[in-house]
């Protein structure tokens, strides 16, 4: 067997490191080619939750030219809560930002336990 070269082990470790780069940028693609982020929109609801009523469907935009929530719009009590859904799929809202939650629903409750019974007020619109 031959004696392996110091220049033929820095050969093939580049070679290594330059596939794992290339895996690397590829594989999200390909991921992201079985997600259809965004396109399909959550189920509507509308329900009580801890004695506060949360609804959610699909929007038009309402005039907004920069539209975060991906063409849904959830309201508690009657008052839109501002929600940005997040490159992942998962979504957050203006009230718990740092807690993401796997559908606009989960948001609408997370915003409810957030607010322990003080009242949503409106997202000043930009």
């Amino acid at each position: 067997m031959p004696d392996i070269t110091r220049r033929r082990a820095l050969t093939t470790a580049a070679a290594l490191a330059a596939t794992a780069s290339a895996a690397a940028l590829v594989a999200p693609a390909a991921s992201a080619a079985g997600h259809d982020h965004g396109h399909t929109s959550p189920d509507t609801f509308d329900e009580v939750y801890k004695g506060r009523r949360i609804q959610g469907r699909p929007s038009s935009g309402g005039g907004h030219h920069h539209e975060h929530g991906g063409g849904y719009a959830v309201f508690v009590d009657g008052v839109q809560l501002h929600l940005m859904q997040n490159a992942d799929g998962t979504w957050i809202s203006v009230v718990s930002h740092y807690d993401p939650v796997p559908n606009p629903r989960a948001a609408a409750r997370a915003a409810v336990d957030e607010l322990q019974g003080a009242r949503l007020l409106p997202f000043p619109a930009n």
